[in-house]
């Protein structure tokens, strides 16, 4: 059945549309005095002064600076609303302070390997004869338990800053017979092969903490690949990570210059300090060796070992070569600075410091006395080094008081080099103390892998209290 729809008149229509239209009439009568009113409002608030209006000037009959003073705001022309942050209340500025740029100056190193000669009077340094401490026996309270860096008391401590024939305590010490290892074990194939090296140039990753960096290989001389021994020591876990991310050993345990060193059973939970025997024991590690190059494993080397050593050596007369810091100069801008990024225990560096400061240890631009290095504070992560009695002995002691205290050892070095100058007078210790830029210039800077940690306080901390307070 066709669909019925009920027809509408045309009269109909035509009232329902007057309706309509009456109704808009009067909507326009009603709102278009209010809306006219609004803009008049907006008007008014944008013309005047915030400042001048009811609710700005007063807040329950006090005045507007006496409200921010109750508030404990700072008071500011740029304030335009009460309930702003003491942040946002302080005038608009740069939060970033300008970064300084640090970059490499120019080295006259010689043209090639070639033109290299050792001069004849530079071996002429202070002469004496070094032993090392190798085992410890039990004492007779019957409790022992044995240490990497040995059982060194204070007295023993102050007798080997001396610069005499000696036997000390440098690492590698172990117990009786019938005791474990104290630590940095290495492959026997290892050990002859560095027993071989006159020149090495050595760095180390411990505890997957850095990327594999190899020398740049254009600016390595064909003598120096021949003569030179490139040794990376890492422990287990490192090796694995590596060799999962490309960096396999070959058959002869290389990777490019580097031969790879295995230590295992590391001698400290802390790898930092772990990383010291590498960085300080090179004459140690490499005994037949006559210079060596310690390079931080955030480092990629890229000039000749062998121009380092004429350069840095040879040209200045020195047993001894060390970047100064790129930003700081006195230990104890250091030991703040330390602290500011917990970079070890606090408790841990006060007591080191104290008892650094109660044996002699001065402030860099002390006026009562001229310093006797450019800077305090080395970089400390590009070492040059002869191994001259003196330079040996120097890095023994250095080693020792890392062992002793944190393993921050720039706030050690020029505590142990001013004791070494003050107690050997007349017997010179040849220390180069280079320019950081020059550091930039033959290696390369990156970040290492892992963000740095505060470490725990050392668990052999030896110190004689009386001597801290008096």
């Amino acid at each position: 059945m066709p669909e019925r729809r009920l027809p509408i008149t045309a009269p109909a229509a035509a009232g329902s549309r007057r309706h309509s239209r009456r109704l808009r009439r009067r909507c326009r009568l009603i709102f278009l005095p209010a809306f006219a009113l609004a803009l008049l409002s907006l008007a008014y608030l944008s013309f005047s002064s915030h400042a001048n209006l009811p609710f700005h000037v007063m807040h329950h009959g006090q005045s507007r600076d006496n409200l921010l003073k109750q508030k404990d705001l700072e008071y500011s022309p740029y304030v335009t609303n009460i309930s702003m942050t003491k942040d946002e209340l302080k005038p608009p500025q740069s939060r970033r302070k300008p970064r300084k740029h640090y970059v490499p100056c120019k080295i006259l190193f010689l043209p090639s390997v070639d033109y290299i000669v050792e001069p004849d009077q530079y071996g002429n340094f202070t002469q004496f004869s070094l032993n090392y401490i190798l085992n410890e026996e039990v004492p007779g309270n019957g409790f022992f338990e044995p240490l990497f860096g040995g059982h060194q008391s204070l007295q023993d401590r102050e007798e080997t800053y001396n610069a005499k024939d000696q036997t000390l305590h440098c690492g590698f010490v172990k117990g009786p017979d019938d005791y474990p290892s104290t630590g940095f074990d290495l492959d026997e194939n290892d050990r002859r092969y560095m027993a071989t090296c006159h020149v090495a140039v050595s760095s180390c990753i411990f505890g997957s903490s850095d990327y594999l960096r190899r020398p740049t290989k254009s600016r390595i001389g064909s003598y120096t690949k021949k003569n030179v021994c490139f040794v990376m020591f890492m422990d287990e876990l490192t090796l694995a990570t590596l060799s999962s991310e490309g960096h396999t050993p070959d058959e002869n345990r290389f990777v490019g210059l580097w031969r790879i060193a295995v230590v295992k059973n590391l001698p400290y939970k802390d790898m930092r300090r772990a990383g010291k025997v590498p960085k300080f024991l090179a004459h140690r590690l490499f005994p037949s060796a006559m210079y060596s190059i310690w390079l931080d494993s955030k480092l990629r080397l890229h000039a000749d070992p062998m121009l380092i050593i004429e350069y840095f050596l040879w040209r200045k007369k020195a047993e001894y070569a060390i970047s100064m810091h790129y930003d700081r100069s006195c230990v104890w801008e250091e030991v703040l600075q330390n602290k500011r990024l917990n970079k070890y225990n606090h408790a841990a560096i006060d007591e080191q410091f104290h008892f650094y400061q109660s044996d002699g240890l001065v402030k860099f631009n002390d006026s009562a006395q001229l310093p006797v290095l450019p800077s305090y504070v080395p970089e400390g992560s590009f070492i040059v080094r002869s191994h001259t009695p003196m330079s040996n002995l120097f890095s023994c002691l250095w080693f020792n008081e890392v062992n002793r205290f944190t393993s921050r050892d720039q706030l050690s070095f020029t505590y142990t080099y001013l004791k070494l100058r003050r107690t050997n007078p007349g017997k010179p210790f040849h220390l180069n103390m280079f320019k950081d830029c020059e550091r930039r210039a033959i290696a390369k800077l990156f970040h290492h892998r892992t963000n740095e940690t505060t470490d725990p306080p050392p668990a052999n901390l030896r110190v004689d209290k009386s001597s801290i307070q008096g």
